[in-house]
């Protein structure tokens, strides 16, 4: 795959250069205050590196989906508080609703080597998320005389911005940072050339949101385990009966489909063989809630099924712990609610002892292994929800694909 071979901060000259560096601080917000700052810290070796080495060092980034041009709660200047607290260099924050604005140009001029300018949220730029965001990509790389763009923001690789793709067009030299390099080297070469047995695991709640990455994960893996609520319906494509259960009744073809598929191929596709059952869906979603366990093929009619069951997570766990690759993108229930967390807990703990390259595909599977203390037992769990379900679907991703190879 493209993007394993890509010029990184390791392979640039940036002493006394500015460098344009786009970061994902993207963090999440309660009344002004960060409550989260794992993106922030995620961003610091790049960032260490840039100031060591003697740079001029210009971040941006999105903040949450602002509609109509600017708003207060979004903007970046608390995570620039945060990061003048985690690095020990001067922290200047360019307060322009336009990104490039006059504090933006005065900030980066009276700059000095190893100094921080921290632009505000890029889009609060209309022009930031369209095709024609040609002028901000131009501004933004005028700010630093078209010098160095460094892309850092795995989480937004997958969009083709003016501050993640657009602006490499007006710039003399492009690099990967550490963070979009170890994303790039786990997802890519788990995918391209796995250590086998390649187990790969699936869930959450649509088999619409994963239907390319189902069907490109069986010609790579060995093993495709499928659980969380898009399990339904392949068993009902199967013929079982799933009660009330989320069901996607226009992929019921798709389903057969891939069991075929799977078949051609002499690959396992590893279904639920027991689940967790209740009358309706949690309200709130942490309510306590009791559950029965049945055939996943068999639930009654006026049941739904809301995580797999004891069995299934014993096999799920076995087949991950004979693996050397182990992919998971996705929980295997309502892992929100300590009742019905349970399946995703096991595949947790299996992929926590397995002697194996273990990656956690960003989104909701690496907010369950961060929640559930797990993270700091896998290889490596991705920042990129969107991006890094693209990415195992075989997909190009514009942020990397902008980046000069080596």
């Amino acid at each position: 795959m493209a993007g394993l071979n890509k010029v990184t901060v390791e392979d640039i000259n940036v002493k006394g250069r500015k460098v344009l560096v786009r970061v994902d601080f993207n963090v999440p917000m309660k009344d002004g205050v960060i409550t989260n700052d794992n993106r922030i810290q995620a961003a610091l070796p790049t960032i260490n590196k840039l100031v060591e080495n003697g740079a001029k060092v210009v971040l941006c980034s999105h903040l949450g989906k602002p509609k109509n041009g600017p708003e207060a709660k979004f903007s970046l200047a608390p995570a620039a508080k945060r990061l003048g607290e985690l690095v020990k260099t001067n922290v200047i924050f360019a307060a322009d609703d336009t990104v490039v604005g006059d504090n933006a140009k005065k900030a980066v001029a009276a700059m000095k080597d190893g100094e921080i300018v921290v632009l505000e949220n890029t889009r609060f730029r209309g022009d930031e998320e369209t095709k024609n965001g040609e002028n901000f990509s131009k501004e933004l790389a005028d700010l630093i005389d078209g010098e160095v763009f460094v892309m850092d923001a795995f989480g937004s690789a997958h969009r083709a911005h003016a501050s993640t793709a657009g602006v490499t067009k007006f710039v003399k030299e492009t690099a990967v940072g550490y963070l979009m390099q170890k994303e790039i080297q786990y997802l890519g070469n788990a995918v391209e050339v796995p250590e086998r047995p390649f187990v790969a695991i699936l869930g959450g709640a649509k088999v619409a949101d994963k239907l390319n990455v189902i069907s490109n994960l069986l010609e790579k893996c060995d093993t495709l385990i499928i659980g969380g609520g898009m399990a339904y319906t392949f068993i009902k494509a199967q013929g079982g009966s799933i009660g009330k259960s989320l069901v996607d009744e226009e992929k019921l073809d798709y389903c057969k489909e891939m069991l075929a598929k799977a078949e051609k191929l002499g690959k396992k596709i590893l279904l639920p063989v027991d689940t967790a059952v209740a009358d309706s869906f949690p309200d709130p979603i942490d309510a306590e809630i009791s559950v029965d366990y049945v055939d996943a093929d068999k639930i009654p009619a006026d049941k739904m099924g809301l995580d797999i069951g004891p069995k299934t997570a014993a096999i799920f766990a076995e087949a991950a712990k004979s693996a050397k690759t182990v992919v998971w993108n996705g929980p295997m229930g309502v892992f929100e609610n300590p009742t019905l967390k349970k399946g995703t807990v096991a595949v947790c703990e299996a992929l926590a002892q397995a002697d194996a390259t273990t990656i956690i595909g960003g989104g909701d599977s690496a907010t369950a292994a961060i929640q559930l203390g797990f993270a700091d037992k896998m290889s490596h769990i991705s920042t990129g929800g969107g991006a890094s379900l693209e990415y195992l679907e075989g997909k190009v991703l514009p942020g990397v694909a902008a980046i000069a190879e080596k």
